[in-house]
């Protein structure tokens, strides 16, 4: 196969500063452009500022050994990589400068001319996380392709649903119900820890049992709140509206699952099911967590305000007034009670920026709006979990403002596949909207 010469966006560099990797024995060329956009990015306290402040690391352990206008070898069995600018000439006139863009897409225009002028040119090649580069790339003559080393599913189809239903012969719905032990085979299927199904009788669809499978060696679990008498047990107030939720529930009041996600649309209740069932376990002390820490990904939606002033608590208020809104309610609307719980240490809420660095035991941690967090970040964060502590990622998949990360490359969905294989996991997709019928409904058509 003919070597290619990849030239890297800056988007790809914010993603993951060390793409350069990613391309086997081909040929790397960033733009100059590129080294400028990155070099505003390196103040940056997120997971875009690490890659910025890895991508500028890895390129001067690379200059050490080389020239980077001549061409540096990435590693052993890696192709070369070179930083070059573009060149005016070569340039369609129509073609703005000006633009950031443009400045990229005309190196690549400019590399495309050295390589027709040699013997055995390389196909250029433009990757790039924006769609809107992509076109334009495409609309000038060049190749163009994402960058998908991240992607660990590729259609929304795909994602981990944690839950499935399953056909059975009609007496095994019977031996269910009377406590008789069920098995799943690999025969039926693959399942994964934790996951929920639904078993439905081959000759009635209508009977039907919920049963949580935990392993090939181990009987099949009854779901107490979806079919039992805890169906009608309230967390902190809290009841299950359908069988999703009672999934959630019954995952979140699980001692020996310690970490959840909840995916669902606006309205689908995972971040009141994750408070109720905190403040459950914290404060009534049916689990062994000493404190609640609830933190949120600190993305605007739409344009930014700009910095706040204040002390960091003054800061974080825009962004955790969503969560104190649900803790309110949850307290009854008493904030009097709410602030006492948060003076005393016994409810954190907290930034994410301030949790590297910890390590916390017998705690119940949610992080919401966890759509929003890159991988690296997911990282730092489930780090810092220590023994005796679980953490629930909340988030909708749909609803990203973050910039650098999509559907399938954002750390939520990240954390769903990636953790699905493990016992001390579980996860559930939220479906139905119960907030109101006109959020359900723009939830729905908008």
């Amino acid at each position: 196969m003919a070597k290619k010469i990849y030239v890297l966006d800056t988007s790809v560099c914010l993603t993951d500063f060390n793409a350069i990797s990613s391309f086997g024995n081909n040929d790397i060329l960033i733009p100059l452009k590129v080294l400028d956009e990155v070099d505003h990015h390196k103040q940056r306290q997120d997971g875009v500022g690490v890659n910025a402040r890895g991508f500028i690391r890895l390129l001067d352990a690379l200059r050490e050994r080389g020239s980077l206008i001549k061409g540096v070898r990435i590693a052993k069995g890696k192709g070369l990589l070179t930083v070059s600018d573009f060149v005016p000439s070569s340039v369609p006139e129509s073609f703005d400068l000006n633009v950031p863009d443009n400045q990229i897409i005309a190196t690549a225009i400019s590399q495309i001319a050295v390589q027709a002028s040699l013997p055995r040119s390389k196909k250029v090649v433009v990757v790039s996380r924006d769609i809107n580069m992509r076109v334009k790339c495409d609309s000038v003559g060049i190749s163009a392709q994402d960058y998908i080393n991240e992607q660990v599913v590729t259609d929304r189809t795909d994602i981990y649903t944690g839950f499935r239903t399953l056909l059975v012969d009609d007496q095994i719905i019977d031996q269910f119900y009377e406590n008789e032990d069920i098995f799943l085979t690999e025969e039926e299927g693959k399942f994964y820890p934790n996951e929920y199904v639904m078993l439905v009788s081959s000759s009635n669809d209508k009977k039907t049992a919920i049963a949580k499978f935990k392993g090939v060696a181990e009987k099949l679990v009854k779901v107490p709140e979806c079919t039992g008498p805890k169906k009608k047990m309230a967390a902190w107030g809290v009841r299950p509206r359908n069988k999703e939720q009672g999934f959630a529930l019954n995952l979140l009041r699980d001692s020996d699952v310690h970490i959840i996600s909840l995916v669902g649309k606006a309205g689908s209740g995972k971040t009141l099911l994750a408070l109720s069932a905190g403040l459950e376990q914290v404060l009534e002390g049916k689990g062994s967590y000493n404190h609640l820490i609830v933190s949120r990904s600190v993305q605007p939606m739409g344009k930014d305000i700009g910095f706040l002033p204040g002390t960091m608590e003054e800061k974080m208020m825009p962004w955790i007034a969503p969560i104190r809104d649900n803790l309110k309610y949850l307290m009854g609307n008493d904030k009097g009670t709410l602030d006492s719980y948060i003076g005393q240490g016994t409810i954190e809420i907290e930034a994410l920026t301030y949790i590297r660095g910890r390590s916390i035991p017998n705690a119940f941690i949610i992080i919401d709006e966890a759509q929003n967090l890159t991988t690296h970040e997911l990282k730092t964060i489930i780090t810092r979990v220590g023994e005796g502590t679980k953490i629930v990622l909340t988030g909708d998949i749909e609803q990203i403002d973050n910039v650098y990360v999509d559907e399938f490359s954002n750390g939520l969905t990240y954390a769903v596949e990636k953790f699905k294989e493990s016992e001390l996991s579980g996860h559930v997709t939220l479906i139905k909207g119960e907030r109101s019928k006109v959020a359900t409904l723009a939830a729905k058509i908008l």
